[in-house]
């Protein structure tokens, strides 16, 4: 990367750190801060990367930082979608297409989701890529960061990969499989005629599943809203919850919430959830 590029990537970086509050990012502000905005270590915590790295980026020096790396910056950062595009370029990457685990999160959807810190949380698109976790979340479905290519996506991992089907009872599986197509048919329909990536997607699906074959053939369409699930937990076993849907304004995104099932003991269980963490995932 050029040199002057690289060092106008540390300059804009650390204006971006220096503009936000920490209770912006759901951070406690303390009593004695000699530091306008965000420390390096916050902001290196926000996204998931070492202190020493991120003082590297910000002086300019260092490697090229991967695309995931910029997705999780821009996200610490609440980066709006110039913005965010303006950071790819100056590190001399392809600005990712929407859609995709590197999508720019819509930025009241992430406002929201760090402000949820006592229920689980995440943030996906319409094709069921996570974007973003909260710790809640993280433990009660697993960490889904780190997943690239189609298997970003749930919905492809589910008719694709066995061990995704662990997360619900066998019981439930045709079930969670119909209604997965059902709200895919819907989402697509949304988008473009055109789209790659929502033909590329259910492309594969068709060559590798019959399963998807079978359901794609019935033309059922309905958004997935809100639903009461049973989920699998390794330590907690069968958990009962609610999961509540809020979509971006064009559809393309979704913040999912988990409530307890009423009648349930699952408030109990997502209580020890909190205390437990991902430590037995």
């Amino acid at each position: 990367m050029a040199s002057a590029k690289y060092t106008e990537l540390g300059a804009f970086l650390r204006s971006r750190r220096e503009r936000i509050r920490p209770a912006d990012v759901g951070l406690p502000s303390g009593p004695r801060r000699r530091v306008p905005g965000l420390r390096r270590d916050e902001v290196a915590q926000l996204a998931g990367a070492s202190v020493d790295y991120y003082n590297e980026l910000e002086r300019g020096a260092g490697s090229q930082p991967s695309e995931q790396m910029i997705a999780a910056l821009a996200r610490a950062l609440r980066l709006t979608a110039d913005e965010r595009d303006y950071l790819y370029r100056l590190a001399s990457r392809p600005v990712p297409a929407q859609g995709t685990a590197a999508s720019h999160v819509h930025p009241g959807m992430l406002d929201l989701l760090s402000r949820l810190t006592s229920t689980p949380a995440q943030v996906i698109t319409d094709l069921h890529v996570t974007l973003a976790q909260n710790p809640l979340a993280m433990a009660l479905l697993g960490d889904q960061s780190g997943l690239h290519g189609p298997r970003a996506s749930f919905v492809y991992r589910w008719f694709t990969d066995p061990e995704a089907r662990l997360l619900y009872p066998e019981a439930d599986h045709a079930e969670q499989s119909r209604t997965f197509v059902a709200d895919l048919r819907a989402a697509i329909a949304r988008r473009d005629a055109k789209d790659d990536e929502a033909g590329s997607m259910v492309g594969s699906l068709l060559d590798l599943s019959a399963e998807f074959a079978a359901l794609w053939a019935e033309h059922d369409v309905a958004f997935r809203r809100n639903d009461r699930k049973r989920l699998n937990h390794r330590t907690l076993g069968l958990i009962e919850v609610n999961c509540l849907n809020l979509f971006s304004e064009d559809g393309r995104q979704r913040l999912l919430w988990f409530t307890p099932a009423v009648g349930t003991d699952s408030a109990a269980q997502l209580d020890l959830l909190a205390v437990i963490g991902t430590q037995a995932m």
